[in-house]
């Protein structure tokens, strides 16, 4: 067996990129990433805290891959005054939307940041669907992350739209490019996430100067770019 390439890291967000959104990953992903990590050092960096990355990618998540960056690798983040202000600001802003269904969990805290969900987190696999659709239509979450933006402009803080129902709100250089300062050896890092466009929650890693950024449309999408890129000298 060819020995993995020195120096290179092969960094994959979660949601959208190694599976669905907040769906569990395929059989087919979880042996393709142990196919590639014989070849290059493999890495996933996510929004979730460590808890839900599991969730998606398996229990042993920690033993199948060499970096597992949850949270964007960040520790807690306090200033109870800022953060009270904002809470109440948000969730009055959400009491005034009109969408058609809202359910619970409007708000959720994280170490790093918070995930803002206009219609709430404990909506259903459909309801989510159904707000994805929705949202394209009436940009729900781009006209709040405006106001919020203009509203707590003195705060100097992120706000990245990700997956179907929400987006994440955490203190400027607070966002996936955390995670970097963890690689200081490793000079080759291909990331790969599919909400790479300005305001997405993959952007900044996606422009990173220490990044070879790719963009994917779905896990059979990333497992394509990373055979061509990494396995097809290998298979052949």
């Amino acid at each position: 067996m060819a020995a993995r390439i020195p120096g290179l890291i092969a960094l994959f967000d979660v949601d959208g990129t190694l599976t669905a959104p907040r769906k569990v990953a395929t059989t087919k992903m979880l042996e393709f990433m142990q196919k590639l990590k014989k070849v290059v050092t493999v890495g996933v960096v996510g929004g979730s805290d460590l808890v839900k990355i599991s969730e998606q990618l398996g229990n042993t998540v920690i033993n199948y891959y060499d970096y597992v960056f949850a949270e964007n690798g960040l520790v807690a983040y306090k200033g109870e005054d800022k953060l009270k202000e904002f809470i109440n600001f948000t969730l009055h802003y959400i009491a005034d939307l009109d969408i058609p269904i809202k359910r619970g969990t409007f708000i959720e805290f994280r170490s790093g940041m918070l995930n803002v969900s206009p219609i709430g987190r404990n909506c259903s696999q459909e309801e989510r669907d159904e707000f994805e659709k929705y949202d394209k239509v009436y940009n729900i979450r781009s006209k709040m992350v405006f106001v919020l933006r203009e509203k707590f402009a003195y705060f100097n803080l992120t706000f990245s739209i990700g997956g179907q129902i929400s987006f994440d709100v955490f203190p400027r250089g607070w966002d996936k490019t955390y995670c970097l300062r963890y690689l200081d050896e490793i000079h080759d890092i291909h990331f790969f996430g599919d909400e790479t466009y300005k305001g997405g929650n993959d952007f900044e890693i996606y422009e990173s100067e220490r990044t070879k950024g790719h963009t994917v449309t779905s896990p059979d999408d990333t497992v394509k770019l990373c055979t061509d890129l990494f396995l097809s000298e290998q298979d052949g």
